[in-house]
Formats: C-alpha cells, structure tokens, sequence
C-alpha cells in the first residue's frame, strides 16, 4: 500500500464531495438562510447528535469568533431540560445527515412550542427532519471517503465547510472588520497585534532610562547597565529626547579605542534617534525597527510632546506574543 498516495486519495474524494456540495447548493434556500442568521436579534443555537454534533460545537465556536452569537445544544441534554435556554429570537439550525436521528427528530415538537425557527441541514429532503423545519439546506448524498465508506467523513467535512461559509457570509453583511475580531481573541496573535500598545510592554523605569546631554558617558553606561535596556535616551534640560546611546554605538567607540570615559554624552549620541509614540501599536514599533537599513533592537518612547516615557526592545515585543505575519 502506498500511503502517501492514500492519504493523498482521500483528500481528493472529500473534495470531490465538497465540489458537488457547492455546485447543487440551492440559491434560494441559502440566501433565505443566511438573511435569517443576520437577522436573528437572539443566539445561533447548533444541533446535532455524533459526529454532525461535534461539527456543530465547531460551528457555533467560528460563528462566535466573528461575533455571531452561538453555542451548541446537545440533544439529550436539550431533552432533559436545556431547552428552556431556547427563545422565539434565536434561530436553531439541526444537523443530520439522514434527517431522521431519533435524538434530534424527538425534540421538534416542544421547539415549535417555544416558536424557534428551525433550519434542517440534511441530505435527505424527504426526512422528516425536512418536513418539520421551517428553512432547509439540502445537501447532496455525500460518498463517504475510504474502502467501507460507512464512517462519517466526507458529509461531516462537508457540513463544517457548509458552517464556514455561512458564519463568513453573516460575519460579511454585518461589515465584520479586524478589530472586532481582535475584541473576541484577546489572546491570540490577531488579537494581540489590534489591542497591545507601547506602553502596555515597554520599560517604564525612566531613571534607568535617560541621561542629560551634559553629563559624561561614563554615567550613561551605569544607567544602562541598571535599566538591562541596552540603550538610553539623551534629554536636554526641557527632558526633551534629543539623542540615543545603544550599547552597538559604545561598542563601535571602544573597538576604535576611542577613550569615551570623559566623554560628553552630546559628544557620543546618535541625533535624530527613531522613536515610537506610548500610544502606538506594539506590533507597529515592532515594524518600524524592521523597516531601517539595519535592524533597530530598541526604541524611546515618548509622548507626543516629546518627553521620553520608557524604552521598548523588540525581545519585550516578542515577549508579549507580538509578532508580524
């Protein structure tokens, strides 16, 4: 047996099946679908028992992330009390590949009674499932992938493929935009890189972080090595920045063997240092030491007068799971 090669297989017979799902899907019924999700003023609630109900819970976790309100309903739990977490103004779309799973048929009944709408996802458009929903997306007979064909595979990949589209196109028309993706993943990279400034990462020990234009350099470097920054901004006596040391310049000196010990800092600096604003987005600086001829490790930060609040290294960026794509 080769097993790439099966592998591979099985990846073309479940998108063959995607291919035919796509081409057969009825134009009417998925627009009526999809303007009643973006209509619904309650919760998208997924339904599904086995495998369709593991597809389900994925659903619901994607359809929260673009901020369509959902969650998964199981259907024994729903039977033993959790339906009463079901209102008229949320929208239930129930999952069965035959349309026929007992656990899901059984509770149609009391779901009218609460005045859901309800939208089958089948592939059987003459299930009963079909005849007691109120929306309906029929989906073709899906050839399972592998010799025996019987486990759920190709109409489960189907199904989810099925939910992407929907929570994309919904996520769409209700102009959807990155930054309120990043509300809802405070803790992933996106969300991270929309949310974290400056000022959230940076070295805020200030007298660790700056030095007067007049002192000698030998006072810089005790700062520097206290602050562990490998750089100090230069203020002049309005603690404006006017310069920057980084430990890169005191290196080039000392290899010149330039004796920099009664040394004027002013005399050292580098002028027209490259700053970052507190306010500015982490993963903006980030690019900004990127974006120089030679890589920048550190930049002041300062307010937008000009005085210096701290010091940022692109080790404290990363650090905080800042990253560019």
């Amino acid at each position: 047996m080769n097993i790439t090669g099966r592998v591979k297989e099985v990846f073309d017979e479940e998108i063959h099946e995607i291919i035919k799902a796509r081409d057969t899907l009825d134009e009417k019924s998925i627009e009526e679908v999809i303007n009643l999700l973006d209509n619904c003023t309650g919760k998208v609630v997924l339904c599904g028992m086995g495998k369709p109900g593991h597809i389900g819970k994925k659903i619901a976790a994607t359809m929260s992330s673009l901020g369509i309100e959902s969650y998964f309903l199981h259907p024994a739990e729903a039977a033993h009390g959790d339906l009463g977490t079901l209102s008229r103004e949320d929208v239930l779309l129930m999952i069965s590949n035959s349309g026929e799973t007992d656990e899901v048929i059984r509770l149609i009944p009391n779901i009218k009674m609460i005045g859901t709408p309800i939208v089958a996802v089948t592939s059987n458009m003459n299930s009963t499932l079909v005849t007691m929903s109120d929306y309906q997306i029929i989906l073709p007979y899906m050839e399972e992938a592998g010799i025996l064909k019987l486990a759920p595979t190709s109409s489960t990949t189907v199904e989810m493929v099925l939910g992407d589209a929907l929570a994309v196109s919904v996520s769409e028309l209700r102009n959807m935009r990155k930054e309120d993706f990043a509300v809802f993943h405070p803790a992933g990279t996106l969300g991270k890189n929309l949310t974290v400034t400056v000022n959230d990462l940076m070295n805020k020990e200030i007298s660790n972080l700056v030095v007067d234009s007049s002192e000698k350099v030998m006072a810089a470097i005790t700062k520097m090595v206290a602050s562990g920054s490998g750089a100090i901004a230069v203020v002049n006596h309005e603690d404006k920045i006017v310069g920057i040391i980084t430990d890169g310049d005191l290196k080039r000196y000392i290899a010149n063997r330039i004796d920099l010990y009664n040394m004027e800092v002013d005399k050292v600096m580098t002028k027209d240092a490259v700053c970052v604003l507190d306010q500015t987005l982490a993963v903006d600086a980030l690019r900004q030491m990127q974006a120089h001829g030679r890589a920048i490790s550190v930049l002041p930060v300062i307010s937008d007068t000009g005085e210096v609040l701290g010091m940022i290294r692109n080790t404290d960026i990363l650090a905080g799971g800042i990253f560019i794509s």
